[in-house]
């Protein structure tokens, strides 16, 4: 479990970028934190890893205050996923995932057999090891980048926006390639993003943030749409301008969903 209580990020400009957020992430789940630019999710997100280290409060993972912990070591105990995949483009594939079993002592042999099992894990195949960054696909890299963050078996998972620079197809595709890893690993994930489908796809929990990280409403995605706690919130997800207010039309034997405006948005399964 990650607890965050009362943090708050100032900079010497006087530009508060986090101002006293407390929230509870639960563990073995997805919360995603969700906001536009500015709102402080990714400020947030780096207090977990002591990236950023708060001007005030403080962020526990399991009751233990993370300022406490070496910042190295408590590193290597998290995995970390950035929008571009952060690769070291002069390493090949086998070895930006075997990174971090590196430092923390493992022998290359170990480390690297340790690569090709994640590999399989993440749906890469094994003939891409001795590739470097600049010969993947976008997808793949973000894939190599997810193996990387899973070397050391962490039980948490940041990720910072990680299928943003992707097409919409391949983004699709990772995503339900997510859902299906954390079903079957049970990380506690934090996931930052401004695509709202998105968090509703992946997100057990939403935390939807204003400017400052100030929470405009946290709850499950159901909650969000059907309860939506001001007009912030209504206007963020899109119910206010009728994207989400769906309803059905019968075309060809086929349920047809389309928006307030009579367009399509999918078909009923």
């Amino acid at each position: 479990m990650i607890e965050f209580e009362r943090a708050t990020k100032r900079y010497a400009d006087g530009t508060v970028a986090v101002d006293e957020f407390s929230a509870i992430v639960p563990a073995r789940s997805t919360t995603v934190l969700l906001g536009s630019s500015g709102s402080g999710k990714t400020t947030l997100l780096r207090m977990v890893n002591r990236m950023v280290e708060p001007t005030s409060g403080r962020v526990l993972i399991d009751d233990v205050d993370v300022a406490t912990v070496d910042p190295v070591k408590l590193r290597r105990s998290i995995g970390y996923v950035m929008q571009n995949g952060g690769l070291l483009p002069h390493r090949r594939v086998i070895e930006n995932i075997a990174t971090v079993p590196r430092l923390t002592g493992v022998d290359r042999a170990t480390a690297h057999d340790r690569a090709l099992e994640l590999m399989n894990l993440v749906d890469l195949d094994r003939s891409l090891a001795r590739r470097y960054p600049h010969q993947l696909s976008g997808g793949q890299q973000q894939r190599v980048g997810v193996a990387r963050a899973l070397a050391a078996d962490p039980n948490i998972l940041l990720m910072d926006e990680p299928f943003g620079a992707v097409d919409p197809l391949v983004r699709g595709d990772l995503q339900q390639w997510l859902l299906g890893l954390q079903r079957e690993l049970g990380k506690t994930v934090v996931f930052v993003t401004h695509d709202v489908s998105e968090a509703l796809l992946l997100g057990d929990q939403i935390i939807v943030l204003e400017p400052g990280a100030h929470i405009a409403q946290q709850g499950t995605g159901r909650d969000i749409l059907t309860r939506p706690a001001n007009d912030f919130v209504r206007q963020f997800v899109g119910l206010d301008a009728g994207e989400r207010q769906l309803h059905a039309e019968q075309v060809d034997g086929q349920t047809l969903l389309l928006d307030r405006h009579g367009r399509p948005a999918g078909l009923l399964a």
